[in-house]
């Protein structure tokens, strides 16, 4: 295929993937929204109003052609015990692809990225969490905020790391999850991701072939663990399912 062509196709690909997940967030906002002031009294949380909002995400996987992408392993049989759920983070896809899990969750996330238009406005009516990194009052805050969410039975979930790994190899792990956990005697939920690292690329709006996977691992209980212990083996239980994750995906298809 001339390179010219080839260029124009993944220019292509890469808006309709956007438009959709654009379209999508346009169409729930206003029940997002309008639920959250409505359900209050009964769906403190905006769990219903959650549970549409991470559907744009999901239809916009299903609708993009380049992306087959996959849930594995035991999904929890009451997801509203609640868990604190911690996963890697390879790329923006990564928060696509969780869309995928049948169960609502409240996200962690940079305060910016709830201050873009539609698409902030819908976390802060489906009730996530924005937190400003390195300031110290914001972190206690936010922990706070999901404290609230794990009382009224809505699990919450972090990424560890931070922040996007530059390489296949996972960052070192904050503390703020595994804290939380202790404190709480909240359960961990690991999941492991692989194969968004080139979905979207890092720095880049182009979407690319990719053939990624979520697995939900084994629950970690908490009661009576040491936070450094705890951090570790919730870190080593996903570096293991992330290299068998690796020996087992075939590569990306050519869409």
């Amino acid at each position: 295929m001339p390179a010219a062509l080839t260029a124009l196709r993944n220019v292509i690909a890469a808006l309709w993937t956007w438009f959709v997940l654009a379209a999508c967030l346009l169409l729930f906002m206003p029940v997002i929204l309008l639920w959250r002031i409505v359900g209050w009294p009964f769906d403190r949380m905006n769990y219903v109003g959650g549970r549409l909002f991470r559907q744009a995400g999901a239809m916009t996987v299903r609708l993009t052609p380049r992306w087959h992408f996959a849930v594995r392993g035991t999904l929890p049989s009451n997801p509203r015990l609640p868990y604190i759920v911690v996963a890697n983070h390879e790329s923006f896809a990564d928060m696509l692809l969780l869309c995928l899990l049948p169960w609502e969750m409240k996200w962690l996330s940079k305060i910016e990225i709830m201050w873009i238009p539609v698409l902030g406005w819908s976390m802060w009516g489906a009730r996530d969490v924005g937190v400003k990194r390195g300031r110290a009052t914001s972190a206690k805050l936010a922990m706070a905020a999901c404290r609230e969410r794990l009382a009224h039975h809505v699990s919450v979930i972090f990424f560890p790391e931070g922040t996007r790994s530059p390489t296949r190899e996972l960052l070192p792990f904050k503390d703020g999850a595994f804290r939380l956990a202790i404190e709480t005697g909240v359960p961990i939920l690991p999941l492991a991701i692989h194969g968004t690292r080139n979905a979207i690329a890092r720095h880049d709006w182009r979407i690319n072939a990719a053939t990624a996977v979520v697995e939900v691992l084994e629950p970690i209980p908490t009661a009576g663990v040491n936070q450094q212990e705890l951090k570790q083996q919730v870190r080593a239980t996903i570096e293991t399912a992330r290299a068998r994750l690796r020996a087992s995906q075939p590569s990306a298809p050519s869409v």
